[in-house]
């Protein structure tokens, strides 16, 4: 749950979006590219967020419907769809400038809470925790997948655009997530900031301490580093010449989410190192697959693309 946005991407201006003519328009939102990841590989997902009642709006539903994720939770309002414009650099990687619409308008619908028994929640916090409606149902959501007893996998997709000189707010707004959540996605920058810490060994310290149980680092080209309280390690990625990097975070935790589902034990996988660390394997390809084409939910990896990718 989260965000649902149109990305318009700077075209042939690298990563300066002050010089760039030309955009092309892609489906994006964090949350919504875990949600399309996990559908594209064969898996069920759900998607809570809201979008314009606009030809952007009607864009976005097409493609989540295209990509078979269910939109039942799915609102409409009449303030408009959010957009962002994505600048992207030679190494593929890029920067975001938001202009915050429907997003925000996220009403809270009591009667999604009996969905959570027995499911995984993601909560992607790009543009959540800025206050609004959104935040409240956010932190509904929040306490009800709690109260189900759901897998709860917290991303908090760190924007500098939307947290300009608001860091510590933001590391404070994340601390409940990262206390509560069994799994929590973070880049290293993000790792960083909330954490306090420069290694990745204290870092998950930290993290570990505030309560999350299993923890994984992206680290682009160099791999994962993931992180429990029984071990931690780098799991390498393989080798791709990325194009653009948006969405392949999404692809990771989404891969890594559609296999952790499949698990009888969840509630011990925790203490696997091992399990844990062959599914982040095959989560790295399906990342770095994701960087080899530009945009980010039409560039999400299917079975087939992935299992060329580990072949």
């Amino acid at each position: 749950m989260g965000e649902l946005l149109i990305d318009f991407v700077g075209e042939n201006q690298g990563s300066d979006l002050s010089r760039a003519v030309m955009f092309t328009k892609k489906a994006g939102g964090a949350p919504a590219n875990v949600a399309s990841a996990i559908a594209r590989l064969g898996g069920r997902s759900a998607f809570v967020g809201c979008i314009g009642e606009d030809p952007f709006g009607e864009f976005l539903l097409d493609v989540l419907r295209e990509n078979r994720v269910d939109t039942q939770f799915l609102q409409r309002s009449e303030t408009f769809t959010t957009l962002a414009f994505v600048s992207i650099a030679e190494d593929g990687e890029r920067d975001f400038v938001f202009s915050r619409g429907a997003d925000r308008e996220l009403q809270y619908m009591p009667e999604v809470k009996k969905s959570f028994r027995g499911n995984m929640i993601h909560l992607g916090a790009a543009t959540a925790l800025l206050g609004g409606p959104l935040e409240k149902a956010y932190g509904h959501y929040f306490f009800d997948g709690l109260t189900q007893r759901a897998f709860i996998s917290f991303d908090p997709n760190y924007r500098h655009d939307l947290w300009k000189n608001k860091a510590a707010v933001f590391r404070k707004k994340c601390i409940p997530f990262i206390e509560k959540s069994n799994l929590c996605k973070f880049s290293l920058e993000e790792a960083q900031l909330l954490s306090g810490e420069e290694s990745l060994e204290k870092a998950c310290s930290v993290l570990h301490d505030i309560g999350t149980e299993i923890i994984v680092i992206t680290l682009g080209g160099d791999g994962t580093w993931l992180s429990t309280r029984a071990g931690q390690r780098t799991i390498p990625s393989i080798r791709v010449e990325p194009v653009d990097t948006t969405g392949a975070g999404d692809a990771f935790i989404g891969c890594l989410l559609w296999q952790l589902a499949a698990r009888e034990d969840l509630e011990h996988i925790a203490s696997d190192v091992e399990a844990l660390a062959e599914m982040v394997r095959i989560a790295n390809a399906a990342g770095a697959v994701t960087t080899t084409r530009f945009g980010a939910i039409e560039a999400l990896p299917d079975q087939e693309q992935l299992n060329r990718a580990l072949a």
